[in-house]
């Protein structure tokens, strides 16, 4: 899946003001919500907590990538934020964050879900483009920015098997 597919401009939020982990979960809980009615903020909030729970999803670098499975869902949903001020996120490397992205799965999606997160971490290991995303200022650059990376990195595609 192309990451500017299941991040649209809509669930993009640059310079963002918080002050912790949780008020940044908040953000991407109220930012996933949006992509449909009948998902609720809170229990977006409480599975990306849940995760948080069992390990941080900081990469290093400033970056992290917290996500979790939930029933109801139809597609994968992702949303970005950038922070004005990075929050301490208990990554390895002990940097603060101020890039998330976030992945709401569906909960029988466990090939897509692993495939969908190594295509972010790929795209947020690379330096270059990290400080591309830091100095954008609108969802619309943000959005800009996946879709040129989509086009330079097109997602692969399993191999069949005996093949």
């Amino acid at each position: 899946m192309r990451i500017a597919e299941f991040i649209p401009e809509e669930r993009i939020a640059c310079a963002v003001k918080a002050a912790s982990k949780k008020r940044v979960l908040e953000v991407l809980s109220a930012l996933l919500a949006t992509a449909s009615p009948r998902l609720e903020e809170r229990e977006i909030f409480d599975r990306l907590m849940a995760r948080e729970r069992l390990g941080s999803t900081g990469l290093g670098h400033g970056v992290a990538i917290p996500h979790s499975r939930m029933a109801g869902l139809e597609r994968e949903l992702g949303a970005l934020v950038r922070l004005v001020e990075p929050v301490d996120f208990d990554a390895a490397d002990e940097q603060k964050v101020d890039l998330l992205v976030a992945l709401l799965v569906p909960d029988q999606s466990t090939r897509e879900h692993l495939e969908i997160l190594a295509q972010l971490a790929e795209m947020l290991r690379d330096p270059t483009f990290r400080e591309r995303l830091r100095r954008s200022d609108s969802p619309e650059a943000v959005h800009r920015l996946l879709e040129d990376w989509d086009r330079a990195h097109p997602p692969r595609r399993a191999a069949a098997p005996g093949g």
